[in-house]
């Protein structure tokens, strides 16, 4: 069942379906991140959120002009008028006053939320509006979804990627460095709204599929999952639209395998899965990644300090210590060290000698600095600067 709906074979408006969350995936990926790089995620919330009093305006004008209301376009056009009206608020309260960012956020969120929530009663009172069906955009509704309202999403999303494609330079200069970006003549504030705007783009796109309340999550879960596998900026941006994209395909698939399944919330929790796996697996910055280096770091702490007190003839305790030392064949099982152990140990000890010396050295003493317990002072200096300080070692070397 699931593999059907994987290859388009579940029916013609599971594909419909299926597509158009995918192609959103990938637009809400790459936006979202820009906005997380940019560190304004919040603002994706307060768009989101704002759409709601738009979405009924517009479903009332259009039964007051004689519609049914429920034209997609009629209701994401009126979904952008508030959250463009909801945007320049939020801008207008942390440019005018004093109110910080995430402030001018929450009052925003909240008042346009309950304005759009009063607004929703209203409608469901009226006659025509039992069966507007309005609160499917709050969490996503697909079923019933029409071939114009699935090509309507997927050209949305796909103008929304090809617009940040188009500024991906200049967002990635005022994500990084707002300064630098003045200096090379960006309008750091219009690139800023630019962003903005994009956002309310997948926003609206993303209501039908996703719903208001949860579009949030395919704009900030993508881009977080992508910085556990890079520290490039651009790869970031190319992974997040990756994880996004499959987060739309996979979710919407599973959620048409069994139609009581809602869309949105299996394609936010298909988003999470990946998130996780990423936090799991990622190689540079995963917590099993941390923890082996972990695991390697604390060997080799303890052969070191094994080693050292074999050299100065001290008994090894640690248990730990001692299985180390003979699994690495520089200790015996009766506490003695082997050839090669006695030869690493004097070599080891050497070593501390030299990074003392260094560090009275007058000409060289800023690189101790690197000494940090485990690396050999031939990592540092070059073999003329090593012999300079065995010389100054005098009858003080160790052999």
């Amino acid at each position: 069942m699931m593999l059907d709906a994987l290859t388009f074979q579940l029916g013609y408006n599971a594909a419909l379906v299926t597509l158009g969350a995918t192609m959103l995936g990938f637009a809400a990926g790459a936006v979202g991140a820009f906005l997380y790089l940019r560190k304004r995620a919040l603002v994706s919330d307060a768009i989101s959120h704002a759409t709601l009093p738009g979405l009924v305006l517009a479903f009332i004008g259009m039964v007051a002009l004689g519609g049914d209301g429920r034209a997609l376009g009629g209701l994401l056009l009126g979904s952008a008028g508030s959250a463009l009206v909801g945007l320049w608020v939020t801008n207008w309260l942390t440019r005018t006053t004093r109110l910080s960012e995430d402030a001018a956020i929450g009052a925003v969120l909240s008042v346009f939320f309950g304005f759009g929530i009063v607004l929703l009663t209203v409608v469901q009172n009226m006659s025509a509006g039992r069966q507007a069906g309005l609160e499917g955009f709050l969490l996503g509704s697909t079923a019933g979804m029409l071939r114009s309202d699935a090509i309507l999403i997927a050209v949305g999303s796909l103008v929304v990627l090809l617009a940040t494609l188009y500024m991906r330079r200049p967002l990635l200069i005022t994500a990084f460095d707002p300064g630098y970006a003045a200096v090379r003549g960006i309008n750091t504030h219009r690139f800023d709204m630019a962003l903005m705007v994009l956002v309310l783009g997948i926003t609206v796109v993303g209501l039908k599929v996703v719903g208001l309340i949860l579009i949030v999550a395919m704009l900030i879960i993508p881009p977080v999952a992508a910085r556990f596998w890079s520290e490039n900026a651009v790869k970031v941006v190319g992974l997040s639209a990756l994880f996004g994209g499959l987060s739309g395909y996979i979710g919407a698939a599973a959620s048409a395998t069994a139609p009581a399944l809602p869309t949105g919330p299996i394609i936010v929790l298909t988003s999470f899965a990946l998130f996780v796996l990423s936090l799991l697996l990622a190689p540079g910055r995963g917590l099993l990644a941390m923890a082996l280096r972990h695991r390697r770091l604390q060997k080799q702490v303890h052969i070191r300090q094994g080693l050292l007190a074999l050299a100065r003839n001290q008994a090894i305790y640690e248990g730990f210590t001692r299985r180390l030392l003979r699994r690495a064949g520089m200790m015996q099982a009766d506490g003695v060290p082997t050839l090669e152990g006695r030869k690493e140990a004097s070599q080891l000890l050497h070593d501390e000698a030299l990074w003392q010396e260094l560090r009275r050295s007058q000409t060289l003493s800023e690189l101790a600095i690197r000494d940090d317990g485990l690396t050999r002072i031939a990592e540092v200096l070059t073999a003329d600067q090593i012999a300079a300080l065995d010389a100054q070692l005098g009858p003080k070397a160790v052999s």
